[in-house]
C-alpha cells in the first residue's frame, strides 16, 4: 500500500488521531523528538546481540516481523507527528537531503573512476 498512500494522508491520519485525544499540547517538537528516539531504541532492541542469521529468522517469522513492523510504525508515526508539529514538509526535506547526499556520497562507479 506504500504505492497508494501519500505522506499527506498519513499526516492527516496522525493529526486527527492526536486531535481526537486532545494531545496537541503534549506533542511539542521536544516531546515528539524524544519519542522518536525512544521508539527507535525499541526497534533496535529486536536486533541487539543478534547474529545475521537470527535477524533474518526474525524478519521472516510472522510474529517477530509483526513486532518489528509495529516498532517501525511507531518511529514513522512520531516522525510524521514531528513534521505536523513543526510544519516541516517531509517530501521537500527528503529531496533536499538526498540532493546533498548525492554530492557527499558519489556513486561507486564514479568514485572508482575518479580514484583511478
Amino acid at each position: 500500500m506504500d504505492d497508494q498512500t501519500t505522506i499527506a494522508e498519513l499526516r492527516t491520519l496522525i493529526r486527527r488521531f492526536v486531535a481526537a485525544r486532545g494531545w496537541e499540547e503534549a506533542h511539542t517538537p521536544k516531546n515528539v523528538a524524544m519519542s522518536i528516539a525512544i521508539e527507535a531504541a525499541e526497534l533496535m532492541e529486536h536486533f541487539q546481540f543478534q547474529s545475521a542469521s537470527e535477524i533474518e529468522a526474525a524478519l521472516t517469522g510472522s510474529a517477530s516481523r509483526d513486532e518489528i513492523a509495529a516498532e517501525l510504525a511507531d518511529v514513522i508515526i512520531y516522525c510524521l507527528s514531528f513534521a505536523n508539529s513543526t510544519g516541516i514538509d517531509v517530501s521537500q526535506a527528503i529531496k533536499r537531503k538526498m540532493a546533498r547526499n548525492e554530492k557527499r556520497f558519489p556513486p561507486l562507479a564514479t568514485k572508482i573512476a575518479s580514484d583511478g
